[in-house]
Protein backbone atom coordinates (compact mmCIF):
# COMPACT_ATOMS: atom_id res chain seq x y z
CA UNK A 1 0.00 0.00 0.00
CA UNK A 2 0.97 3.64 -1.01
CA UNK A 3 1.92 5.38 2.44
CA UNK A 4 0.56 7.89 3.70
CA UNK A 5 0.47 9.75 7.38
CA UNK A 6 -3.52 8.61 8.49
CA UNK A 7 -5.13 6.46 11.04
CA UNK A 8 -8.27 4.90 8.80
CA UNK A 9 -8.25 5.91 5.45
CA UNK A 10 -11.99 6.74 5.72
CA UNK A 11 -11.76 8.96 8.81
CA UNK A 12 -8.98 10.89 7.26
CA UNK A 13 -11.10 14.29 5.89
CA UNK A 14 -12.85 14.53 9.38
CA UNK A 15 -9.46 14.00 11.41
CA UNK A 16 -7.67 16.71 9.35
CA UNK A 17 -10.82 19.12 9.71
CA UNK A 18 -10.77 18.76 14.07
CA UNK A 19 -6.49 18.50 13.22
CA UNK A 20 -6.78 22.24 11.44
CA UNK A 21 -9.56 23.88 14.46
CA UNK A 22 -7.21 22.79 17.14
CA UNK A 23 -4.03 24.41 14.82
CA UNK A 24 -5.87 27.54 14.47
CA UNK A 25 -8.41 28.15 16.91
CA UNK A 26 -8.65 31.93 16.70
CA UNK A 27 -9.52 31.97 13.13
CA UNK A 28 -11.67 28.68 12.53
CA UNK A 29 -14.55 26.82 13.48
CA UNK A 30 -15.73 23.71 12.41
CA UNK A 31 -19.18 23.03 12.84
CA UNK A 32 -19.43 18.87 12.54
CA UNK A 33 -22.43 17.53 11.50
CA UNK A 34 -23.67 19.13 9.22
CA UNK A 35 -19.94 19.54 8.30
CA UNK A 36 -18.81 22.99 7.35
CA UNK A 37 -15.89 25.28 8.84
CA UNK A 38 -16.76 29.24 9.55
CA UNK A 39 -14.77 31.91 11.23
CA UNK A 40 -14.11 31.61 14.93
CA UNK A 41 -14.70 35.26 15.73
CA UNK A 42 -17.60 37.60 14.72
CA UNK A 43 -17.18 39.13 11.40
CA UNK A 44 -17.77 42.59 12.65
CA UNK A 45 -20.81 44.68 10.90
CA UNK A 46 -23.27 42.93 8.59
CA UNK A 47 -21.61 42.47 4.82
CA UNK A 48 -21.40 40.44 1.78
CA UNK A 49 -20.66 36.73 2.80
CA UNK A 50 -18.91 34.41 0.92
CA UNK A 51 -19.02 30.82 1.01
CA UNK A 52 -17.01 28.61 -0.92
CA UNK A 53 -16.46 24.55 -1.13
CA UNK A 54 -16.01 21.17 -2.83
CA UNK A 55 -14.41 17.92 -2.36
CA UNK A 56 -11.36 17.42 0.01
CA UNK A 57 -8.07 16.31 -1.15
CA UNK A 58 -7.11 20.07 -2.79
CA UNK A 59 -6.36 21.49 0.43
CA UNK A 60 -5.11 24.15 1.83
CA UNK A 61 -8.26 24.88 -0.79
CA UNK A 62 -10.97 25.99 0.58
CA UNK A 63 -11.07 25.64 4.42
CA UNK A 64 -7.83 26.88 4.49
CA UNK A 65 -8.68 30.45 3.16
CA UNK A 66 -11.84 31.07 5.70
CA UNK A 67 -10.59 34.24 7.34
CA UNK A 68 -10.33 38.16 7.26
CA UNK A 69 -10.36 38.95 3.28
CA UNK A 70 -11.21 36.07 2.18
CA UNK A 71 -14.43 33.26 3.14
CA UNK A 72 -16.41 33.50 5.86
CA UNK A 73 -17.33 29.59 4.92
CA UNK A 74 -16.11 26.45 3.54
CA UNK A 75 -17.64 23.16 3.01
CA UNK A 76 -15.95 20.50 2.30
CA UNK A 77 -17.07 17.11 1.23
CA UNK A 78 -15.01 13.73 1.13
CA UNK A 79 -12.22 12.94 -0.94
CA UNK A 80 -12.87 14.32 -4.62
CA UNK A 81 -16.56 14.56 -3.85
CA UNK A 82 -18.84 17.51 -4.24
CA UNK A 83 -20.24 18.57 -0.68
CA UNK A 84 -24.18 17.73 -0.05
CA UNK A 85 -26.40 20.46 -0.73
CA UNK A 86 -27.60 20.60 3.39
CA UNK A 87 -24.04 21.60 4.48
CA UNK A 88 -23.88 24.75 1.97
CA UNK A 89 -27.57 25.52 2.98
CA UNK A 90 -26.75 25.26 6.64
CA UNK A 91 -23.78 26.94 6.40
CA UNK A 92 -25.31 29.58 4.26
CA UNK A 93 -27.74 30.42 7.74
CA UNK A 94 -24.89 30.38 9.30
CA UNK A 95 -22.73 33.13 7.96
CA UNK A 96 -25.41 35.12 6.42
CA UNK A 97 -26.09 38.60 8.22
CA UNK A 98 -28.77 40.08 6.02
CA UNK A 99 -26.92 41.45 2.89
CA UNK A 100 -26.53 38.08 1.16
CA UNK A 101 -23.91 35.18 0.50
CA UNK A 102 -21.75 34.87 -2.60
CA UNK A 103 -21.51 31.01 -3.54
CA UNK A 104 -17.64 30.71 -5.18
CA UNK A 105 -18.05 27.73 -6.80
CA UNK A 106 -15.69 25.28 -9.20
CA UNK A 107 -17.14 24.22 -12.76
CA UNK A 108 -17.59 20.65 -11.57
CA UNK A 109 -21.30 18.76 -12.18
CA UNK A 110 -21.89 17.95 -8.42
CA UNK A 111 -20.52 21.02 -6.74
CA UNK A 112 -23.04 23.40 -9.57
CA UNK A 113 -26.04 20.79 -8.23
CA UNK A 114 -25.70 20.88 -5.00
CA UNK A 115 -24.57 24.52 -4.94
CA UNK A 116 -27.55 25.71 -6.67
CA UNK A 117 -30.13 23.23 -4.47
CA UNK A 118 -28.92 25.00 -1.37
CA UNK A 119 -29.19 28.57 -3.00
CA UNK A 120 -32.67 27.51 -4.04
CA UNK A 121 -33.42 26.27 -0.37
CA UNK A 122 -31.70 29.28 1.42
CA UNK A 123 -33.58 31.56 -1.19
CA UNK A 124 -37.44 30.37 0.44
CA UNK A 125 -36.02 31.44 3.78
CA UNK A 126 -35.20 34.88 2.56
CA UNK A 127 -31.43 34.90 1.88
CA UNK A 128 -30.13 36.07 -1.60
CA UNK A 129 -27.65 34.39 -3.14
CA UNK A 130 -25.48 35.22 -5.85
CA UNK A 131 -22.61 32.59 -7.60
CA UNK A 132 -19.44 32.84 -9.22
CA UNK A 133 -18.48 30.10 -11.71
CA UNK A 134 -14.67 29.42 -12.04
CA UNK A 135 -13.84 27.44 -15.13
CA UNK A 136 -10.44 28.45 -15.55
CA UNK A 137 -8.53 25.22 -17.02
CA UNK A 138 -7.64 25.46 -20.39
CA UNK A 139 -7.22 22.02 -20.67
CA UNK A 140 -10.95 21.53 -21.03
CA UNK A 141 -11.89 24.43 -23.19
CA UNK A 142 -13.81 23.25 -25.98
CA UNK A 143 -14.44 19.60 -25.37
CA UNK A 144 -17.49 18.76 -27.22
CA UNK A 145 -20.43 17.11 -24.64
CA UNK A 146 -18.66 18.05 -21.05
CA UNK A 147 -19.36 20.65 -18.95
CA UNK A 148 -17.02 23.10 -20.10
CA UNK A 149 -13.44 24.29 -18.63
CA UNK A 150 -13.02 22.79 -15.21
CA UNK A 151 -12.34 25.17 -12.23
CA UNK A 152 -8.96 25.22 -10.75
CA UNK A 153 -6.49 27.43 -9.03
CA UNK A 154 -7.87 30.67 -10.50
CA UNK A 155 -10.93 30.60 -7.60
CA UNK A 156 -7.74 31.82 -5.40
CA UNK A 157 -8.17 34.59 -7.29
CA UNK A 158 -12.06 35.12 -6.99
CA UNK A 159 -11.86 34.48 -3.04
CA UNK A 160 -9.33 36.86 -2.59
CA UNK A 161 -10.33 39.65 -4.39
CA UNK A 162 -13.91 39.02 -3.52
CA UNK A 163 -12.94 38.83 -0.40
CA UNK A 164 -11.21 42.56 -0.02
CA UNK A 165 -13.98 43.26 -1.73
CA UNK A 166 -16.74 42.35 0.84
CA UNK A 167 -14.79 43.32 3.68
CA UNK A 168 -15.06 46.87 2.46
CA UNK A 169 -18.64 46.80 2.39
CA UNK A 170 -19.51 46.16 -1.34
CA UNK A 171 -22.61 44.92 -1.95
CA UNK A 172 -23.68 41.70 -3.66
CA UNK A 173 -24.20 42.81 -6.83
CA UNK A 174 -21.15 44.46 -7.21
CA UNK A 175 -18.82 41.23 -5.27
CA UNK A 176 -20.93 38.79 -7.69
CA UNK A 177 -20.03 41.05 -10.96
CA UNK A 178 -16.26 41.69 -9.29
CA UNK A 179 -15.87 37.51 -9.00
CA UNK A 180 -17.55 37.03 -12.43
CA UNK A 181 -15.06 39.64 -14.31
CA UNK A 182 -11.98 37.87 -12.43
CA UNK A 183 -13.37 34.06 -13.22
CA UNK A 184 -13.36 35.34 -16.97
CA UNK A 185 -10.24 37.19 -17.14
CA UNK A 186 -8.19 33.59 -15.73
CA UNK A 187 -7.20 31.28 -17.31
CA UNK A 188 -5.03 28.07 -15.74
CA UNK A 189 -2.76 24.99 -17.22
CA UNK A 190 -1.38 22.03 -15.41
CA UNK A 191 1.34 19.53 -16.09
CA UNK A 192 2.24 16.63 -13.68
CA UNK A 193 5.51 14.06 -13.40
CA UNK A 194 3.69 11.61 -10.88
CA UNK A 195 -0.01 11.52 -10.31
CA UNK A 196 -1.41 11.44 -6.83
CA UNK A 197 -2.27 8.24 -4.81
CA UNK A 198 -6.29 8.42 -3.22
CA UNK A 199 -5.71 7.61 0.49
CA UNK A 200 -5.73 3.58 0.94
CA UNK A 201 -5.23 2.92 -2.58
CA UNK A 202 -2.15 0.59 -3.53
CA UNK A 203 -1.24 2.55 -6.81
CA UNK A 204 -1.50 6.29 -7.88
CA UNK A 205 -4.60 7.39 -10.29
CA UNK A 206 -2.22 6.79 -13.48
CA UNK A 207 1.38 6.10 -14.44
CA UNK A 208 4.26 7.80 -16.37
CA UNK A 209 7.32 6.67 -18.01
CA UNK A 210 10.42 8.29 -16.62
CA UNK A 211 10.65 10.63 -19.65
CA UNK A 212 7.26 11.76 -19.72
CA UNK A 213 4.99 14.48 -18.17
CA UNK A 214 1.37 14.67 -18.34
CA UNK A 215 -0.37 17.74 -19.84
CA UNK A 216 -3.32 19.26 -19.09
CA UNK A 217 -4.22 17.26 -15.69
CA UNK A 218 -7.08 18.14 -13.74
CA UNK A 219 -6.83 18.41 -9.88
CA UNK A 220 -9.46 15.42 -9.33
CA UNK A 221 -6.26 13.23 -10.71
CA UNK A 222 -7.79 12.97 -13.93
CA UNK A 223 -5.63 12.11 -16.92
CA UNK A 224 -3.94 15.37 -18.89
CA UNK A 225 -5.33 15.96 -22.41
CA UNK A 226 -1.64 14.68 -23.80
CA UNK A 227 1.82 12.95 -22.85
CA UNK A 228 4.67 15.36 -23.38
CA UNK A 229 8.51 14.61 -23.07
CA UNK A 230 9.84 15.66 -19.95
CA UNK A 231 12.10 18.70 -20.18
CA UNK A 232 14.15 21.34 -18.27
CA UNK A 233 12.12 23.91 -16.58
CA UNK A 234 12.45 26.52 -18.71
CA UNK A 235 10.83 24.24 -21.67
CA UNK A 236 7.64 23.21 -19.44
CA UNK A 237 6.84 26.58 -18.58
CA UNK A 238 6.77 27.68 -21.88
CA UNK A 239 4.79 24.65 -22.65
CA UNK A 240 2.52 25.98 -19.94
CA UNK A 241 2.42 29.69 -20.22
CA UNK A 242 2.20 30.19 -23.98
CA UNK A 243 -1.54 28.67 -24.58
CA UNK A 244 -2.39 30.76 -21.67
CA UNK A 245 -1.00 33.96 -23.51
CA UNK A 246 -2.97 32.81 -26.76
CA UNK A 247 -6.12 32.45 -24.92
CA UNK A 248 -6.43 35.84 -22.85
CA UNK A 249 -5.22 37.81 -25.90
CA UNK A 250 -2.51 39.39 -23.61
CA UNK A 251 -0.32 41.68 -25.47
CA UNK A 252 2.15 43.89 -24.63
CA UNK A 253 1.37 46.46 -21.69
CA UNK A 254 -1.02 43.85 -20.39
CA UNK A 255 -0.68 43.58 -16.68
CA UNK A 256 -1.51 40.12 -14.72
CA UNK A 257 -1.49 38.46 -12.05
CA UNK A 258 0.07 34.95 -11.61
CA UNK A 259 -0.34 32.01 -9.60
CA UNK A 260 2.69 28.73 -9.47
CA UNK A 261 0.84 26.54 -7.63
CA UNK A 262 2.21 23.05 -6.43
CA UNK A 263 -0.57 20.19 -6.65
CA UNK A 264 0.43 18.23 -3.24
CA UNK A 265 4.29 17.22 -3.43
CA UNK A 266 6.32 19.51 -5.29
CA UNK A 267 9.29 21.53 -3.35
CA UNK A 268 9.20 25.28 -3.42
CA UNK A 269 11.90 24.96 -4.54
CA UNK A 270 11.09 23.47 -8.12
CA UNK A 271 8.15 25.94 -7.85
CA UNK A 272 9.88 28.87 -7.75
CA UNK A 273 12.40 28.12 -10.51
CA UNK A 274 9.10 27.15 -12.22
CA UNK A 275 7.70 31.07 -11.39
CA UNK A 276 11.15 32.45 -12.39
CA UNK A 277 10.69 30.98 -16.04
CA UNK A 278 7.14 31.90 -16.09
CA UNK A 279 8.73 35.73 -15.30
CA UNK A 280 10.94 35.92 -17.80
CA UNK A 281 8.32 34.62 -20.70
CA UNK A 282 5.96 37.34 -19.62
CA UNK A 283 9.07 39.49 -19.33
CA UNK A 284 9.70 38.98 -22.77
CA UNK A 285 6.35 39.83 -24.36
CA UNK A 286 6.41 42.95 -22.59
CA UNK A 287 3.49 41.38 -19.85
CA UNK A 288 3.72 42.74 -16.24
CA UNK A 289 3.60 40.70 -13.05
CA UNK A 290 1.21 43.01 -10.90
CA UNK A 291 0.79 40.45 -8.37
CA UNK A 292 1.91 37.05 -7.55
CA UNK A 293 1.50 33.76 -5.32
CA UNK A 294 3.71 30.95 -5.27
CA UNK A 295 3.09 27.47 -3.58
CA UNK A 296 0.78 24.92 -3.08
CA UNK A 297 -2.94 26.23 -2.44
CA UNK A 298 -5.30 24.09 -4.55
CA UNK A 299 -3.69 20.84 -4.57
CA UNK A 300 -5.00 16.90 -6.09
CA UNK A 301 -3.20 15.20 -3.14
CA UNK A 302 0.63 14.05 -3.55
CA UNK A 303 0.10 14.93 -7.08
CA UNK A 304 3.29 15.64 -8.66
CA UNK A 305 3.22 18.92 -10.64
CA UNK A 306 2.26 22.64 -10.71
CA UNK A 307 0.02 24.41 -12.34
CA UNK A 308 0.24 27.81 -14.05
CA UNK A 309 -2.97 30.40 -13.74
CA UNK A 310 -2.81 34.16 -15.04
CA UNK A 311 -5.28 36.60 -14.53
CA UNK A 312 -5.78 39.90 -16.61
CA UNK A 313 -4.93 42.52 -13.96
CA UNK A 314 -6.48 46.02 -13.74
CA UNK A 315 -5.25 49.01 -10.98
CA UNK A 316 -8.83 47.63 -8.97
CA UNK A 317 -7.69 43.83 -9.18
CA UNK A 318 -4.59 44.79 -7.96
CA UNK A 319 -5.35 46.76 -5.11
CA UNK A 320 -7.94 44.48 -3.81
CA UNK A 321 -5.20 41.32 -4.63
CA UNK A 322 -3.10 43.58 -2.28
CA UNK A 323 -5.23 44.24 0.56
CA UNK A 324 -5.05 42.63 4.18
CA UNK A 325 -6.09 38.74 4.52
CA UNK A 326 -5.59 36.50 7.55
CA UNK A 327 -6.55 32.87 6.79
CA UNK A 328 -4.43 29.45 7.20
CA UNK A 329 -3.34 29.14 4.10
CA UNK A 330 -2.92 32.87 2.77
CA UNK A 331 -1.55 35.97 5.42
CA UNK A 332 -0.43 39.23 4.35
Amino acid sequence: MHRHFVNDPRDIVTEALSGMERAYPRLLRWNREPSYVTRAGPVGPPKVALLAGGGSGHEPLHTGFVGVGMLDAAVPGAVFASPAAVQVEEATKAVSSGRGVLYVVKNYTGDVVNFNMAAEFVAEQGIEVRTVLVDDDLATDGIEGGPGRRGTAAVVTVEKVCGAAAERGANLGEVAALGARVAAGSRSLAVALGAGTHPGDRQPSFELAEDEVEYGVGIHGERGIGRRPFAPAADLARMVVNPLVEALALASGDAVIVIVNGLGSTHPLELSVMFLEVARLLDSLGIEIAGSLVGSYVTSLDMAGCSVTLTRADEQLVELWEAPVRTPALTW
